[in-house]
């Protein structure tokens, strides 16, 4: 639980964001724990019918319980990963700054084997690699397709100094749905995930604040 405290304190009061009127995307408002669990249909194994329970109810092949939360956050932290691996990989051809190039492959290196866990976590348990009702651009800290498209333009000093404000900004919306996932998801394994996750990012963000770049 002390590590609990240490992602919110990292993240900027990440839980408390939730209270606003911009509150992440990763945990939709109907099934936080203040609302009433919303009823999903589980497919039964091949020959078996499926069942309807309610989401704060299903068990992975595992045993162990997970809800919508979890599943959203997942499905929404995978695309918001793989932003910040596009970004990252922009970086040795474009960055000037030495220590700017290392942090990239660190964050690039982190988040790639993050995402086949997550993609993985999904295909446990049957759920599908995405949620055509979430729209990834309303993702804290997501950037355009024309922010990306001037970051790639970009070289040297000019290059560095985007890429940490970008970063930054992308860093601290995924802290922000950490915290939502931890307020409201009930998987044990993917609390550890999203706990250990922004107290890196968070880790990270301090090193980009102390390069002086941007």
């Amino acid at each position: 639980m002390a590590a609990a405290v240490a992602v919110l304190g990292a993240g900027g009061a990440a839980l408390a964001a939730r209270s606003g009127d911009d509150r992440s995307a990763a945990a939709p408002r109907a099934t936080v724990s203040s609302g009433p669990p919303q009823r999903v249909v589980l497919p039964g194994r091949p020959g078996d019918p499926a069942t309807v329970t309610d989401s704060d109810q299903v068990r992975a092949p595992d045993g162990s319980t997970y809800n919508a939360v979890d599943t959203a956050f997942v499905q929404m932290m995978i695309v918001h990963h793989g932003q910040a691996v596009e970004m990252a990989e922009l970086a040795p051809e474009r960055a000037t700054d030495t220590r700017l190039r290392a942090l990239a492959q660190r964050i690039g290196a982190a988040q790639t084997p993050e995402i086949t866990w997550m993609q993985a976590w999904l295909r446990d348990r049957r759920q599908p690699a995405s949620d055509p009702a979430h729209d990834h651009r309303t993702m804290p800290g997501m950037q355009s397709d024309a922010d990306m498209t001037a970051l790639a333009g970009l070289r040297g000093a000019d290059f560095d100094r985007r890429f940490v404000v970008m970063m930054t900004a992308h860093h601290r919306g995924a802290i922000r749905m950490a915290g939502d996932v931890l307020a409201g998801g009930t998987d044990q394994q993917l609390y550890e995930f999203a706990n250990e996750m922004a107290v890196e990012q968070g880790s990270e963000i301090r090193r980009m604040q102390q390069l002086g770049i941007g």
